[in-house]
């Protein structure tokens, strides 16, 4: 964690279902306004330690800070409260309404009024005004009025982004947000995570290394629920550990 005692970190976290374990003994820091990736073969416990970070998980032992605060036992809404928030590898986004409507509901809910947002309202002005400058930052403002059904899948990813950013997160988790995204479209979600405001950390995990090694200042491989090395791309991309276990000899 920073010297400010801004971001995310996690204190020898560990996590065991019976003999089963996920996560062993995890130190992880997420700085202020970082871009640091997680990578690792299928089974390292990626996800096992997103949902262990987001609340979907309860660890083992260990524990969780946020902003130097103490949350391992707060629930996922309270954490997202706090401004932590995740996107999923599958969209979830109300594919009915348009563009514009699912991240106004997303400010809505951020601001308590979701119940009633849709009644009409002129307080709600506010509302559909801050929708269109998320959009307008990730170049989502001309399919504002679409309904969701109508998008490319790349862009319903830049979509849950965007809803994402409507909950003003201080640290948002990327969970493979290029996955399913045909190659042709990859580049939209590079893009749109390379506009994310500086000041918000980013964690993302990712199968795509091209994805990786363009955006990502940091990177950790997790192998089998443990933390195998972390350190910036070239040398993540040069660890000869990191090569027999996930990269290959592949050359970025």
């Amino acid at each position: 964690m920073s010297e400010t005692g801004k971001g995310l970190a996690t204190v020898d976290l560990c996590k065991s279902f019976g003999a089963l374990s996920v996560a062993n003994s995890i130190n992880f820091n997420l700085d202020a306004g970082a871009r640091h990736a997680l990578i690792g073969p299928n089974g390292a416990g990626k996800t096992s330690f997103v949902n262990l970070v987001t609340g979907v998980l309860r660890p083992t032992s260990g524990r969780l800070m946020l902003d130097g605060q103490d949350i391992t036992a707060l629930p996922q809404a309270q954490r997202v409260k706090r401004g932590l928030v995740r996107t999923f590898q599958i969209t979830a986004l109300f594919r009915r309404l348009c563009v514009l409507e699912n991240v106004a509901l997303a400010i809505a809910e951020r601001q308590g009024v979701g119940g009633d947002f849709l009644r009409p309202a002129g307080r709600h002005r506010a509302v559909i005004e801050e929708a269109y400058d998320v959009l307008e930052m990730l170049d989502l403002a001309r399919d504002a009025l679409r309904p969701i059904t109508e998008l490319a899948y790349g862009r319903q990813r830049m979509v849950e982004i965007a809803v994402s950013l409507a909950l003003k997160p201080s640290v948002l988790l990327l969970d493979e947000p290029a996955a399913g995204v045909p190659p042709s479209e990859s580049i939209m979600i590079v893009e749109a995570i390379e506009r994310l405001p500086a000041d918000i950390a980013v964690l993302f995990i990712e199968h795509d290394m091209e994805l990786v090694f363009r955006v990502a200042q940091r990177i950790t491989v997790l192998v089998q629920g443990s933390v195998l090395v972390e350190g910036k791309p070239a040398d993540i991309a040069a660890d000869p550990r990191v090569r027999q276990v996930y990269l290959g000899e592949r050359k970025h």
